[in-house]
């Protein structure tokens, strides 16, 4: 199948989710009550013969009304590639045709929620450059198609003809269960809440009161959304290398494979907890231009959890020719400034800027001098009684943003100059074009 030829629709099946969601909201904002009746004592029961003629006498123009917004949703968008555009049209009464330059695809995402599995569907997420409006998605295709129109999109996003297969992938890494949970666990604030929560239900017990439940509730929804929404979506994280791109795959409800093409990334962090530094393991987020408010959240992690080593392999994988571990750190001169819970780090060299903070939580941010959108420094107002400044290295809108904090004004000022200069020549003599494979 190749997009360029003819028009192309969403699977049929796409109207039937989407007249089924209607008749779920329905009937959870108050399509149940219509199945309540009584006796003829005045008991109150579910499903008498009445209140059955009753829900489907007033259920069924609902979804002969849901069964055409499935239709309409499903009709009115059709799409295709033309040229070097992907031209998307929506409407029936009123036509709106979108073209989406592949020069400015950042990334392109399959998506199977659990639901859309049991159909054999996909969504397929295009991210653009461009802000939080520059996603194109399509809501539902065949697997098969989906993953189809992912490799057309990267490939003739690259450069190549859209006939082009599937670059061939080599398997980078893998995270096994054991250490994601330990992971998880062994966070300073997952084994706070821990013990704070035992103390309430201990508490509890033993003076039999049960108001502690209401103090417990709250730990222990923080515990869920700290230790299980994270195991759910990294479950089976596995990351690949292939010619277009860092390939992932991961999620345990919501299966997830997330293709960044070469060049995308714009800053890395590797993240050290106090208590994963014993065995070795690191986290490595990233800021990818395109994905920005809750897409940034979701697909800012390309490795959940790995042997230091391997992250910091990682990273020069992503920066080619970098080596952000040799680049020697110089830490913030007012020494009696630094924290136990702060440390002010920052260095360079020809490739990348680097900077280190944090005691119980090491961070370290690269970002290449030819990613650099802008260089700053900033002096708040303790900072200027102190004769301090901070210098920033802007990346796009992320959770990676690289600065080298607390330092001496006149330092701050030359390093703002020497990285502008350094980003300036690296922006010049940069050979990477938006069809990386040309």
């Amino acid at each position: 199948m190749h997009f360029s030829r003819g028009v192309h629709r969403l699977h049929v099946s796409t109207a039937v989710i989407s007249a089924l969601s209607v008749l779920v909201i329905v009937f959870v904002l108050g399509g149940y009550t219509l199945l309540l009746g009584q006796t003829a004592d005045g008991v109150e029961v579910i499903l008498t013969p009445r209140s059955i003629a009753r829900f489907l006498l007033i259920m069924m123009p609902v979804a002969a009304v849901a069964a055409i917004i499935g239709f309409w949703t499903w009709w009115s968008l059709k799409f295709h590639i033309s040229g070097d555009d992907l031209v998307v049209e929506t409407g029936i009464v009123r036509r709106r045709n979108r073209r989406v330059p592949l020069s400015r695809i950042q990334a392109v995402d399959v998506v199977r929620p659990l639901v859309t599995r049991v159909f054999g569907l996909a969504e397929v997420r295009v991210e653009l450059a461009g802000g939080d409006q520059a996603e194109t998605r399509f809501r539902y295709l065949g697997r098969s198609m989906a993953e189809q129109l992912r490799a057309e999109l990267l490939a003739r996003a690259a450069g190549l003809p859209g006939h082009t297969p599937e670059a061939p992938e080599q398997p980078y890494w893998r995270v096994f269960f054991g250490p994601l949970l330990g992971s998880q666990l062994l966070k300073l604030p997952v084994i706070g809440g821990l013990a704070l929560l035992v103390a309430l239900l201990a508490f509890g017990v033993v003076f039999r009161e049960l108001g502690v439940l209401a103090a417990a509730l709250p730990v222990l929804l923080g515990l869920a959304r700290g230790v299980v929404a994270p195991l759910v979506m990294h479950t089976g994280f596995k990351a690949a290398l292939s010619p277009d791109g860092l390939r992932l795959r991961y999620g345990l409800m919501e299966t997830r494979m997330q293709t960044v093409p070469p060049g995308r990334v714009q800053a890395v962090r590797v993240v050290e907890p106090l208590l994963w530094r014993g065995f070795g393991w690191a986290r490595l987020d990233v800021t990818v231009a395109g994905y920005v408010g809750d897409r940034q959240v979701l697909s800012s992690v390309l490795l959940p959890v790995a042997p230091r080593r391997v992250a910091f392999h990682l990273v020069g994988l992503v920066f080619p020719g970098t080596n952000a571990e040799a680049v020697r750190l110089l830490p913030a001169p007012r020494s009696w400034l630094r924290s136990p819970f702060g440390r002010s780090a920052a260095g360079t060299d020809d490739a990348v800027f680097v900077t280190q903070r944090g005691r119980l939580c090491r961070r370290l941010d690269v970002i290449p001098h030819a990613r650099a959108q802008s260089v700053r420094m900033t002096s708040g107002p303790l900072q200027r009684l102190l004769g301090l400044g901070t210098v920033h290295v802007d990346a796009p809108p992320g959770p990676v943003q690289v600065a080298a904090e607390n330092r001496e004004l006149g330092e701050a000022r030359a390093i703002v100059e020497s990285a502008a200069g350094r980003a300036h020549r690296a922006r010049a003599t940069d050979q990477r074009t938006d069809r990386w494979a040309t």
